[in-house]
Parts: C-alpha cells; structure tokens; sequence
C-alpha cells in the first residue's frame, strides 16, 4: 500500500515538474510584437526623418522584467546589466561597437549569465535604445521619451541611438558616407509623425550601400593555391530555392575553420543576374541569434 502511495507522490511531482518546465518554456517562445524597416526609398522631406546610425548588433527586447531575442527567447544578460532599468517595454539593440558583431553574439548567446562583473564580457555591452513600442504618441514624442528616461534610470548599460533630423538630402548621403567610412553598415530613417506598428513599417526605412540575405550552407569545396587544403567556397541555398557559391569574405580562420553544413550564414551582394542569382556575393557572418 505504501509503495502505491509513493509511487503516487512520485508521478504528482514528475506532473507537476513537467507542466511548469512547459509553462515556461511556452512563455519563453511567445515573440514580442516589434516592427521592421523597409528598404529605403526616395523621401520628399527628409527633415521629417529622424535618422540614426543603423547598428551591426543584435536585436533586442526588454519587456519590462527580461531581456529577449526577437524570437522571444531569453538572454542570459547578467542581473546587473539591468538592474535599474525602467517597467516598461524597450525596442533597441544590444551592441559592442562597429566591427564588434562576432564577439558580441558570442557574448550574449552563452547559456548561463556572467554575474562576475570582472570578468563578464557584457561589461562592454550596450542596449542601445531605439523605441518604446508600448507608447501611443508618435515617434518625436517617443525620442524625447527615452531622451527623459536616460536621465532617470542609473544605468551605465541602457543608451540611446542618436536621433538627429537633416534639412537637406545632400546631407543625407554624406552621413551615410561618413558612416560607411567608419566600417558602420548604414542609416535609419523613421517619420517622426509615424506611431509604433507591428512587422514591416513604411514609415521605418533602412539604408545601406549593399544589400544583404541569409541563405543555409549545404556544401564546401576545396581551394587552390594558397587555400590549398582550406576552404575555396560555400555552396549555399537561399530560402527561394536559389543554389550558388560564395568565395570572398573569408578570414584565413573562417577558410580553416569554415561554417558547417546546416549553417545559416548572411551575405553581402550588389543586385541580381537575370537568373535571380546574388551577384558579387560575399560572406559576411553566421546569422544572429534569435
């Protein structure tokens, strides 16, 4: 009789285990409703734009309590890097500085939360804030929302993309120029009489000199010459189906040490052939984490 009753016992707690292990996990793959930028297109008025540096890091999502992927998976982040940080929901961008993006992701992808500040790699890290999705006013309100929460929230580790408007298109070019210069990847431009919308926002552009996609790797081929015995190419596919190779980009790390099959990498490319292949494709990263 006693048997039956642990094992009774046994079987509650192994329910009760099981249905809060998948609570949480349920919790944790609910993604926060964000918006995206289009491509940029020519604008009437570009001193209706607020435009800001577009950010080589890792999409972010502070929901008030925990910080998240775009997914709406959680981010080990030390419980220092947020402590002070506001109730409320934050849209921004977790970043080290410009050429910083593999270093980061390894940061930010570890399983476990660096608490030891001296040794934590998130001790460099920002979340640079680019909106307040929860907000009803429009994005000028929104900019001197946030510009008022820095000053409140004593935190070294929450910042703020800088928000500048233009007068002329001219000056435009030369700050996306200025930026390129500086091994930045582009600009954002966001209406400032736009409110937050979910998914893809017209009122939210991106610009940039190149164009880039993900695609998955599906095969490797061999060198020549001086990559005798390292890798001479990817062979990858797009989620359109388009199969081709991509040769350029690598460090002499990555030739020895090149992404695995399976692997979803971004590239860099200048406009389509006629058969819809990328052309002048160049590696460029192994693809964030989500």
């Amino acid at each position: 009789m006693m048997k039956k009753y642990y094992l009774l016992v046994l079987f509650v707690l192994a329910f009760t285990v099981h249905k809060s292990l998948t609570a949480q996990q349920t919790m944790q793959v609910i993604k926060p409703k964000i918006q995206h930028g289009v491509t940029y297109k020519k604008v009437p008025n570009i001193n209706q734009y607020y435009v800001s540096e577009k950010l080589d890091g890792v999409r972010g999502y502070w929901d008030g309590e925990k910080l998240l992927t775009r997914q709406g998976n959680l981010i080990n982040s030390p419980s220092w890097f947020t402590q002070y940080w506001p109730k409320l929901p934050i849209d921004g961008e977790l970043w080290l500085d410009r050429g910083k993006f593999q270093a980061l992701q390894s940061c930010v992808s570890k399983h476990s939360a660096e608490e030891d500040k001296t040794i934590s790699c998130w001790k460099n890290v920002r979340f640079m804030m680019f909106d307040l999705p929860k907000n009803k006013g429009d994005f000028n309100k929104r900019v001197h929302k946030m510009q008022r929460l820095l000053k409140q929230v004593p935190s070294p580790y929450l910042a703020m993309i800088s928000q500048v408007k233009l007068k002329e298109i001219s000056e435009l070019d030369n700050k996306l120029n200025e930026v390129i210069a500086g091994q930045g990847e582009g600009l954002m431009l966001h209406l400032a009489s736009a409110h937050y919308k979910t998914g893809r926002n017209v009122a939210l552009m991106k610009l940039k000199k190149h164009q880039d996609a993900e695609a998955i790797v599906v095969g490797h081929t061999k060198g020549k010459g001086k990559y005798q015995d390292l890798l001479g190419a990817i062979e990858v596919k797009t989620v359109d189906g388009i199969a081709f190779k991509i040769g350029s980009g690598f460090s002499d790390y990555q030739r020895a040490n090149p992404p695995k099959i399976g692997t979803i990498i971004t590239f860099k490319y200048n406009g389509l052939t006629d058969a819809g292949i990328p052309r002048f494709a160049r590696f460029w990263r192994i693809k964030a984490i989500d």
